[in-house]
Order: C-alpha cells, then structure tokens, then sequence
C-alpha cells in the first residue's frame, strides 16, 4: 500500500452504494444511546460492587472514560471512511491482512454471541422469579430460542420489537432514580455509601476490576458506525452522536448507580442477580416486585435480540463475501431471513451458558471487544498516512495512543477462564476460516 495515496471520495449526498441516506443527526444520536442502555445496568449493577464497593458509580466513571478515548477513533475512522463495515473495514485498510480482518470481524460476532448468553443468564434469574421459579439454564436456552424465533420472523419485526422494548427499559431505569430519590427523601439508605471502596484491596485495582466489567454495559456505541452509509451527512453528524449518545447513556448510568449504592447495601446488590429490583422495592413509592421484573426483562430481551440480529447478519455477510462457509448465507424461502445463521449463533449462545455465571460471560464479552478496540485504535495511527479529499474529524494523536493502551490494561484485568472461553469462541472462527475453499485462495 503507498502510504502517499488519496483516497478519492465525493461529496456525503454521492458517497455508498444503493442505502438510502435518511438518518438525521437526531436519529442517529437516539440510536446510540438507545444501543448502550439495557441489559447491562440492569444486570450488573451487583456485580460491579461486588469488585470496587459501594463507590458502583466511579466504576462506571471509569469505564465511561475509558469509552471516550476509543470513541475518538471510531469517530475519526467513520468520518473518514462513511462505510457500513465498521472494525473489520478500518483494520482491512490499515493492515491489508485478510485473515486478521475476518479474526477481527469474527470476535465482533463472538462478543455478540457472549453477551446475549449474559443476558440469558440474567433473564432466568431473580427478575423472573417473581413470576415463577426456573433452572436458570433452561429458561437461558429457551429464551434465547424465543429471541431467535423473533429474529428469524423478519428484521421488520425485530425493528418494530426493538423499538418498544427500548421505550419500556428507558422508562424503568427513570423509574428506578424516581423510587430512589423518593427512598432518600424518607430518610432512606446511606448517601455515604458510595464513598465506600471494598475493603482488602487497593482503590486503583478494585476500580480497574470494577472498570473492566461496567464497559459491558457502555459498548454499543461502536455498532452505530455501520450505519455510516445510510446517515444524511455522516462526516458532519457521526462525532456527535458518538460523544453525545455515549455522554448521555453515561450520565443515566452514574444516576442509576449512585442511587441504586446510597438505597440498598451493597452486600445485598452483590447478592442479587437483579440489583434493580432491590431499589425499586424500597420507599414510599415502591412498586409490585413483579411490575419492575416484568420491565426489567423486556429490557433484557431487548438487549439479546440487538445482540443476536448483529450476529447473524455478520455471519451471512460474510458467508456472502466468501470468508466464511456459504451455508451461512442460506435464506428461507418465506421470511427472507438467514436461517442458518440464525440457528448457529442461537447454538453457540445456548451453549455458552453453561461454561459460567453471569460475571464471567460478561467479561468474556468485554475482553473480545477490548480486543477489537486496540486494533481500532492501531488502525487510526496507521491510517494517518493516508488521505481523503475531504474534510474530516481528526482525534488528537494522544486519544488513540491512550485507547489502545487502556485497552490493553483492561484486558490484563481478566482470569485465566474468561481468555480460555474467549479463545474458544476464536477457534470456532479459526476453524470456519480454514473450512471456507476462498479463504485461503
């Protein structure tokens, strides 16, 4: 590649192929932060002060910070190269590699993948036993082929689900600082709590531990590049929804968090796999246990369906291309949906929920979107060599620099079992790559 070439691109109106240009700034800032809040505040509030203490929301300070520096990259990149292919396009141009661009592109998948058996996980626990008492692995296994069945429907109806179930977990989240904020003004909790660091350990390492498994809950923001292609005036209105969306869902969090640690010890958040519940639960205005679960797992639904629809349409996009099986890109005849794919990533998800609890599927996510995000980082580096004819967002250097390095510190945070599950999951790539006749052509 001669690091001295142009790259020739026409004006946003001229630019991509036959997607139509229709998002707005608005929408598209709405579609970030609606892809960041969900499943995993709902979910992993207990498990983070289960690691740092009562002090949840500097976790997630912590965590949102570290967001930011590799949201620089993304927003550099996208407004460089507006193209609906997001980490696997930045790294295939940077490193012209393409066995690391598919490795790269197969653990987007395999954290999707993760995530959505996080959430089954969280689903089959407490917020459902207000209903009814389950095995949580079995109400994890069917869950996730009821969420797939809504996925094989059709995308129409996955959209239409989607929006509804982002309504309702937005509005359980705002009822959790309303209950909250109502439990201290009875005299409730203790507002000092979330002062508090878990006792032993080092504030640093406890907020990195605590850091490293709250960036589940903030990742969502990278997936809002690949509708680069249908955005009005992508160069324009990409760094803005990707600070103002990621801002946004941050502060919602930090409120939800302070909150959640000043109303309910944090040896009862810790406990309970539904640490919401716990709050809303509390004061004078409390609601129904079973009102506030039946909220919090259409939120979960919501967050594996997101999950599983990116999955899938990844897998047949690439079987499309020729780097994976061409099974992959089967369609069925009457929903137009890639069946296939569908029944894979549903397989894997279900089987994933048997090799740990929900802490350690969502660090399992974590670690392999922290491993696509020092790439992302590289690759603007790298890409500085190159041109575009037009005007673009450009991170300041230290930005990147920063991204990869905190990337790479927050994966040092991880246990032996979350790289082995982690490398599994790659191996699953590994073995499709070499099972694919054009991979190595």
């Amino acid at each position: 590649m001669n690091p001295d070439r142009e790259v020739q691109v026409g004006p946003d109106r001229e630019e991509g192929g036959p997607l139509r240009r229709v998002i707005s700034r608005r929408m598209l800032t709405i579609f970030v932060i609606g892809d960041i809040l969900g499943a995993g505040i709902y979910a992993l509030v207990g498990e983070v002060g289960g690691e740092v203490g009562g002090a949840i929301w500097a976790a997630f300070l912590l965590a949102l910070g570290l967001a930011l520096f590799t949201a620089f990259a993304y927003a550099e990149l996208v407004t460089k190269y507006p193209r609906a292919a997001g980490a696997a396009l930045y790294v295939n141009r940077a490193f012209g590699r393409p066995f690391l661009t598919f490795m790269v592109a197969f653990a987007v998948i395999a954290s999707g993948l993760a995530s959505a058996a996080t959430i089954a996980r969280a689903f089959g626990g407490e917020y459902l036993s207000a209903f009814v008492s389950l095995p949580v692995v079995v109400v994890g296994v069917a869950f996730i082929a009821a969420i797939s069945f809504i996925n094989l429907r059709g995308i129409r109806e996955s959209m239409r689900f989607n929006f509804a179930l982002t309504t309702i977990e937005v509005a359980g989240l705002l009822l959790v600082v309303v209950i909250g904020v109502a439990a201290l003004g009875d005299g409730l909790g203790d507002p000092g709590r979330v002062l508090e660091f878990k006792e032993g350990e080092s504030v640093i390492l406890a907020l990195m531990s605590g850091a490293g498994l709250a960036f589940f809950a903030l990742i969502g923001f990278e997936d809002s590049v690949n509708l680069a292609e249908e955005a009005r005036r992508p160069r324009v209105d990409f760094p803005w929804a990707l600070f103002g969306g990621l801002l946004a869902a941050g502060l919602i969090y930090l409120l939800v968090t302070a909150i959640a640690s000043m109303v309910v010890p944090t040896s009862q958040l810790t406990a309970s796999d539904g640490p919401l519940l716990e709050v809303t639960s509390v004061g004078p205005l409390a609601v129904p246990d079973r009102l506030f679960s039946a909220i919090a797992l259409f939120a979960l639904a919501n967050g594996a369906l997101i999950n599983l629809i990116m999955a899938s349409r990844l897998l047949y996009g690439m079987a499309g291309e020729g780097v994976l099986p061409g099974v992959f890109s089967r369609v069925h005849p009457v929903r137009r949906t890639p069946w296939v794919a569908i029944a894979f990533t549903a397989a894997v998800s279900a089987a994933l929920l048997f090799t740990g609890d929900i802490g350690q599927l969502a660090d399992t996510t974590v670690l392999l979107l922290l491993l696509v995000f020092a790439m992302v980082n590289a690759a603007v580096l790298v890409l500085r060599r190159e041109t575009v004819s037009e005007p673009h967002f450009k991170a300041p250097t230290v930005m990147p620099v920063i991204g990869m390095a905190v990337s790479l510190a927050l994966i040092t945070t991880k246990d032996a079992e979350t790289f082995a599950r982690a490398a599994a999951l790659l191996a699953i790539g590994v073995l499709l790559w070499l099972l694919t006749p054009r991979a190595g052509a």
